[in-house]
């Protein structure tokens, strides 16, 4: 720990690094910052590195890390209901090949390993927003 003095008249002011970094750092856990990061380098690579043209269109929607770092949960919203299963088939066998390029990439001691999941979010905001223009033509009917 790098420790600064500060000399102000007759007081002596000790401040430490970390007590200086605070003001320096994003607000939000290291787990979070790098989920962001891991989500988009796989949407990157997805996009760009990855050739199988069995992928349809691919979203990735957010990135769940546990809070060592050791693992991450994918989360990927594919358009055609039929493609779905197939599509995170192909993903999931693609693991290995992603962390490869993520270990170039990033400047992480340890790569985590990655497992994608159907991001059911958008088919529930859907569901809703159905519900909703539903129950509002209801009202404005008769």
């Amino acid at each position: 720990m790098t420790v600064a003095v500060f000399s102000v008249g007759n007081k002596h002011k000790t401040d430490t690094f970390h007590q200086s970094l605070k003001t320096t750092m994003l607000p939000y856990k290291r787990s979070q910052r790098v989920s962001d990061l891991i989500r988009e380098e796989i949407a990157d690579i997805i996009m760009y590195r990855l050739k199988d043209p069995r992928i349809g269109f691919v979203t990735v929607t957010g990135v769940e890390m546990t809070p060592d770092l050791k693992f991450a949960k994918v989360f990927v919203s594919i358009l055609k209901e039929d493609e779905r299963e197939a599509t995170l088939e192909i993903l999931n066998s693609a693991k290995s090949f992603m962390r490869s390029i993520l270990s170039k990439r990033l400047k992480m001691k340890f790569i985590p390993g990655i497992e994608f999941r159907l991001d059911a979010s958008i088919e529930y905001g859907y569901k809703i927003d159905k519900l909703l223009k539903e129950i509002k033509d209801k009202d404005e009917g008769p």
